[in-house]
């Protein structure tokens, strides 16, 4: 059976919040308040926001599907001296017009968002032609001031300011209306898809439950109705007392390949108090939880030759009643590199029916990542 103790103090952080030359919140985060900026100039001539885009309903499914037209020019891949997730220099305007240490700002191009939205329930039928705004919120997290490098490679200080700043930005945006899911994610390398290489991740929240996590919290329900236990607990239990697909257990967290895996490479960090999200998180445990990640990261990065491409997706309870109770926050780390100069695609099984097909098994992964240090 999990523990849960509601009654501990959750993690707090050194932050401010400003605004930019459109409107947009930024905050800024450090582990020293004399190190945040008390006043902020955006030299920018003041200008409104960019449109939002449309939702769609699927009436073969129900998936909303978010239309965002408006992101075809975003920026691409810019040059080192053109990146906008680098501190704003005289005579170089970027996204951040001061020093920091790690910042969050909604961003300029977004899938969801600017507005805020009620969609119709779960029991609404979806009419084809019927169109909502794309309400909801999408901020950019920048790990470090610094244009080179990877969250594997920050200073463990940094990493746990990284985790203690998903945590404000999960509790902050938790409480906007019509928001019912917050994702925390980052994707690692142009075979990904990232278009800017200044290590940074995103945070996205939805006016929905997604597919993946009404899917999967159905299922953790479902079981804890039946059993009386939380099915991430009985996971984590299943896994640590196997210990043939571990890949650390601490005091608080715990990192292992899944059972069940679909991408040549994925690792699931679990804390072992059953928590909603990064915002209940202790100090004592994101602490730990930033190590465990840096950890995993560097595996990644030392099984290849060159940097492996990765999604990094932090799974957080919907802010639903009946949806959040059996819930558990977890990281998912996975990468389509099944070999050196090979990645997975998803082709006709794994795209058009959800059905993937694994081509190296989660005990041979395992093996790799706990050998690769």
């Amino acid at each position: 059976m999990s523990t849960v103790l509601p009654d501990l103090p959750a993690a707090t952080v050194a932050h401010v919040t400003h605004r930019l030359f459109d409107g947009r919140e930024i905050v800024f985060f450090s582990h020293d308040d004399a190190a945040l900026p008390t006043h902020l100039e955006d030299p920018r001539p003041a200008a409104p926001r960019a449109g939002h885009g449309e939702l769609r309903q699927d009436p073969l499914t129900g998936d909303w599907i978010a239309l965002a037209t408006h992101r075809q020019n975003r920026t691409h891949l810019p040059p080192a001296d053109q990146c906008p997730l680098c501190p704003m220099q005289p005579g170089r305007e970027t996204e951040i017009p001061a020093d920091f240490d790690v910042v969050a700002f909604e961003n300029r191009f977004p899938s969801l968002g600017p507005d805020l939205v009620e969609l119709p329930g779960p029991s609404a039928e979806p009419e084809p032609g019927t169109t909502h705004p794309a309400g909801g919120r999408c901020e950019v997290l920048v790990y470090t001031p610094e244009h080179q490098g990877s969250l594997a490679a920050l200073d463990p200080r940094r990493v746990q300011l990284v985790l203690r700043a998903l945590a404000q930005r999960t509790r902050a945006l938790s409480k906007l209306p019509g928001i019912k899911q917050v994702f925390p994610f980052e994707n690692r390398g142009e075979q990904i898809g990232t278009t800017l290489h200044h290590p940074h991740g995103q945070i996205y929240a939805y006016p929905y439950v997604t597919p993946t996590a009404l899917k999967t919290v159905q299922r953790a329900a479902d079981h804890l109705d039946r059993t009386g236990r939380t099915l991430h607990q009985d996971l984590l239990d299943f896994e640590r007392e196997s210990g043939e697909r571990m890949i650390s257990s601490g005091e608080h967290i715990s990192a292992y390949v899944p059972w069940a895996g679909r991408w040549p490479l994925e690792v699931h960090v679990v804390p072992h108090r059953h928590v909603p999200d990064l915002a209940a998180l202790t100090d004592e445990e994101l602490d730990e939880l930033a190590a465990v990640v840096q950890d995993v990261l560097t595996r990644f990065d030392a099984l290849y030759p060159t940097p492996t491409p990765y999604i990094a997706a932090w799974h957080q309870a919907p802010l639903v009643d009946g949806l959040r109770e059996a819930s558990r926050l977890h990281l998912q780390i996975v990468s389509p590199r099944r070999a050196e100069n090979k990645l997975k695609f998803l082709a006709g099984s794994e795209s058009a029916m959800g059905a993937f097909i694994g081509d190296v098994s989660p005990e041979e992964t395992a093996a790799r990542l706990r050998n690769a240090l």
